[in-house]
């Protein structure tokens, strides 16, 4: 099974558009987002074509193959108005011989990471970097950020297949990539 792994669209009705062609070009039998799907938040300007309702549009199309959790600007109004489930802080699933704990990251980041063992990795969004980084105990995973890339890195997403992890610009353009153990 191969996952397309996005964050932090923000509303931007553009980005939502490439990445959902990127989900198409790869091939994806799933999108697993990492929350802040619809809103910008007051930290961040206006993302590129900001247009939530289309955003919803676009995504709802997809209904059937989305697991999304909870991002910070995300609140219970967007249940409302999206066919999927959108409030879950956390999502845990086996992963070969670990376990993949993803979420948002405004809680439960590289800093302040949940409970894991040795081998586990956490995977969350929110920071708009992307990242891969070994810890003692746990391996920690970024996709970046779809619209409001930080820190000068690039729009990007990405995609788990096999036990690889590849991270890619929104070209589908491979940057790095990381096998599993």
């Amino acid at each position: 099974m191969k996952w397309l792994i996005a964050s932090d669209i923000h509303g931007s009705a553009y980005w939502c558009r490439k990445l959902l062609e990127r989900y198409d070009a790869e091939k994806a039998d799933r999108l697993l987002l990492l929350g802040d799907l619809l809103y910008h938040g007051p930290r961040n300007d206006l993302p590129r074509d900001y247009a939530p309702k289309q955003v919803i549009e676009m995504l709802s199309k997809k209904k059937d193959e989305i697991l999304c959790v909870r991002g910070n600007c995300e609140a219970e109004v967007d249940q409302m108005v999206l066919p999927f489930p959108v409030l879950a802080e956390y999502g845990v699933m086996p992963l070969e011989n670990h376990l993949l704990f993803f979420t948002h990251g405004h809680h439960y980041n590289e800093q302040t990471p949940p409970l894991l063992k040795k081998g586990d990795i956490l995977l969350n969004g929110h920071f708009h970097v992307p990242a891969c980084r070994e810890h003692d105990t746990f391996l920690y995973m970024n996709p970046g950020s779809v619209s409001i890339p930080k820190e000068n890195s690039k729009n990007s997403y990405m995609t788990l297949e096999k036990g690889c992890f590849q991270w890619k610009d929104m070209d589908g353009n491979i940057y790095h990539e990381y096998f599993l153990k």
